[in-house]
């Protein structure tokens, strides 16, 4: 019998509940400012400086701002797949958040048919493998 690869995820980025996947960010409790990926420290608003900030669960959907297609593998230590594949990474607008994260198109979304404005939201997905670890990261799935 084969071991079941052990799943591994980016501790703190990202959560699922019953509801979906969410990104897990922070939110300062002086200025409202919220951060991706989450601030521990302080804020970093500029005008603000504060060192109180709660985790939070950002908006599971959002609306495309910009992508682009990479054609090709970026540089070690960015593992790629062999052969590379080409990827799109899309720049989402959380507009409850003010803030755009970036993150990939799921593999099976068709990266010509995307759109400025199109709905999205975000899902894990598995990113690579080493091992017989399966490592997982958030990806942007087109809603219809």
């Amino acid at each position: 019998m084969t071991a079941k690869p052990e799943v591994v995820e980016v501790e703190g980025w990202f959560g699922s509940d019953s509801d979906g996947a969410y990104l897990v960010g922070s939110r300062c409790t002086a200025c409202g400012s919220y951060f991706f990926p989450k601030q521990t420290f302080a804020c970093r608003n500029p005008r603000c400086g504060s060192t109180e900030l709660d985790e939070v669960p950002l908006s599971r959907r959002g609306r495309v701002w910009s992508s682009t297609t990479n054609h090709f593998a970026p540089p070690p230590p960015y593992p790629a797949r062999e052969p590379f594949e080409p990827y799109t990474v899309v720049a989402v607008e959380l507009p409850a958040e003010r803030m755009v994260v970036l993150g990939h198109l799921v593999r099976d979304a068709d990266p010509a048919a995307l759109r400025i404005g199109d709905e999205v939201e975000v899902v894990i997905e598995p990113f690579y493998e080493s091992g017989d670890a399966t490592h997982t990261v958030w990806k942007w799935r087109p809603v219809p």
